[in-house]
């Protein structure tokens, strides 16, 4: 039996590979609710590391976590260079 509660729960502990980071994402994207998507990709950035994503990107560390912190909006140059640092790319199709 798992004794694990809901506050012991963290998806970051379950996105071990690029592929779990890639599903994960992608399953928010299908939500179709593009809150949800920011708080997924916030939370794969945290799990990565912000300083290190903030390297790759360029943007500031602080502002990162701001921008991905509850009820953010941040802006879409700030996601696709975030999707790109954790070596994903968006993808359209019909």
């Amino acid at each position: 039996m798992n004794n694990q509660t809901e506050e012991d729960f963290k998806v970051s502990d379950y996105l071990q590979t690029a592929e779990d980071v890639k599903n994960y994402l992608q399953a928010a994207l299908d939500e179709n609710d593009p809150a949800f998507f920011v708080d997924a990709l916030g939370v794969v950035s945290k799990s990565k590391g912000m300083k290190q994503i903030s390297e790759q990107t360029g943007l500031g560390y602080q502002s990162l976590y701001k921008s991905f912190g509850e009820g953010k909006h941040p802006r879409f140059e700030t996601v696709y260079k975030v999707v790109q640092a954790l070596g994903l790319n968006f993808k359209l199709v019909v």
